[in-house]
């Protein structure tokens, strides 16, 4: 009997799969979606509060990346009746061809969390609803040159201007805005397409620093967000 094998083109590396839950940061907060996390990332944040689908010198990657078919990763998804995907990480951009497929079998909206580091193909571009581009900051402890991708942060820019994408800054102190203020200028981005998500991995370190940042984002015209996940539920994992 000769065994089928599925071409490693056709197979996305998958962290975890969960919900129904609600999406806890950016625009669509409050909103009730499933996530879809991949494993895999670009980069190595020193704060990353999801080091588990990226770190495999920390973590058992046996355990945390699953090789699965697009349509086994939409059966699941099916089933828990949302109309909005949420693809994050790791970095999904490195996984990018098989959205057009996911959106094909599940008929959701689907929305990407992306360091900003990686252009989106033109298929990319035409089938996600929603780009939430994530540029990392100097605390995130990767060099410059690893982190900042002007020309991408254009064509995310350019995209934010069609509603299709938008731009979240995780801040931990007020001399972070001095470093936004380059990637502003870098990637041409519209004011009203930036949202300030105060860092916090706990509830209490959350509040901390949106208490500490709310009134000078509100101040320089920004958009803020909180982490409504955590919030609710803490480090738990799945929500």
């Amino acid at each position: 009997m000769k065994l089928e094998v599925t071409p490693k083109s056709q197979v996305i590396n998958v962290n975890e799969i969960f919900g129904r839950t609600v999406q806890g940061e950016g625009p669509h907060t409050g909103q009730l979606v499933a996530f879809l996390r991949v494993a895999g990332c670009n980069l190595s944040c020193v704060w990353c509060d999801t080091p588990y689908s990226w770190d495999w010198e920390r973590y058992d990657r046996s355990e945390e990346s699953h090789p699965m078919t697009i349509e086994e990763v939409a059966t699941q998804i099916n089933a828990m009746q949302v109309n909005r995907i949420v693809v994050t990480g790791g970095e999904p951009m490195l996984q990018q061809r098989h959205f057009k497929r996911l959106q094909e079998l599940t008929n959701c909206f689907i929305d990407v969390e992306t360091n900003g580091t990686r252009l989106p193909t033109d298929e990319a571009e035409a089938v996600v609803d929603l780009f939430c581009v994530s540029p990392k900051l100097a605390h995130a402890g990767d060099p410059e040159d690893r982190r900042i991708k002007p020309a991408v942060l254009r064509k995310f820019s350019e995209l934010s201007k069609e509603g299709k994408a938008f731009f979240k800054f995780v801040v931990e102190q007020e001399s972070d805005f001095e470093e936004i203020d380059k990637f502003i200028e870098a990637g041409e981005i519209p004011k009203e397409a930036i949202w300030i998500m105060p860092e916090g991995y706990t509830p209490e370190r959350h509040m901390e620093n949106l208490h500490k940042l709310a009134d000078s984002v509100i101040r320089r015209g920004y958009n803020l967000t909180s982490r409504l996940h955590i919030l609710i539920w803490g480090t738990k994992r799945g929500h």
